[in-house]
């Protein structure tokens, strides 16, 4: 196993389509609940802990061997607004292009031919993840720290803000990161085990009603 794989993975240039989407930053920074980085670590900090737990469960568990099509039908329930749902496969379709190109496999194919609108994002980034040769807690990590470098990103743009003060904020969370990415794969490696109902389900309303609105602007810098 080459643990090289997983900077690669997660690295911002890996081209599978993150840059374009705020994970709810910038809705949040039209309500004004982000004005500046304390208010940014909040908001990374709540991701983290519902949207990021999630995802790397979701992560872990493709990464682990889990059915694929299984989670991604976990995904759906665990995604309860179509504009997130759409978000979600529209990602995990660039991420399956990149991951296919990178780390070519046959579990890669089935899911790509299974679901050729895409499958959830955190799905196909635990199957490249398992492609790569990592393991669950990588997958894990991945995605956790996906769900708030995407808005800490876009946060530099949205109010021109600092961008040494954004990378201090994704510093002062990796303690949090570290939690969640081993709860995570905990969670990853029962739901390979047991079942889909052993992975987490937190929810985060706001963010959810905040991207249903953002779904419907006529103008604006990001997808999502």
């Amino acid at each position: 196993m080459s643990r090289a794989a997983l900077l690669v993975l997660a690295d911002g240039r890996f081209p599978a389509g993150g840059h374009a989407h705020s994970g709810g930053a910038e809705g949040a920074v039209a309500a004004g609940r982000i004005t500046d980085a304390a208010t940014l670590e909040a908001f990374c900090r709540g991701r983290l802990h519902t949207a990021g737990l999630v995802a790397a469960g979701l992560a872990a568990a493709a990464a682990a061997g889990a059915d694929p099509l299984l989670l991604d039908d976990a995904a759906d329930a665990r995604t309860p607004v179509p504009a997130l749902r759409d978000v979600a496969r529209r990602l995990g379709r660039q991420m399956m292009r990149a991951a296919r190109a990178t780390w070519p496999g046959p579990a890669l194919d089935a899911l790509a031919a299974a679901r050729p609108r895409g499958a959830h994002q955190p799905v196909v980034l635990g199957l490249a993840a398992r492609s790569a040769g990592l393991s669950p807690l990588d997958a894990a990590y991945a995605a956790a720290y996906e769900s708030v470098s995407g808005p800490a990103t876009a946060v530099v743009r949205l109010l021109s803000l600092d961008p040494f003060q954004a990378t201090a904020v994704l510093a002062r969370l990796t303690d949090d990161l570290d939690r969640i990415a081993r709860r995570g794969a905990d969670a990853g490696e029962r739901a390979a085990a047991e079942g889909a109902e052993a992975l987490p389900a937190a929810s985060a309303p706001l963010l959810d009603i905040t991207a249903q609105q953002h779904a419907a602007w006529p103008v604006r810098l990001f997808a999502s």
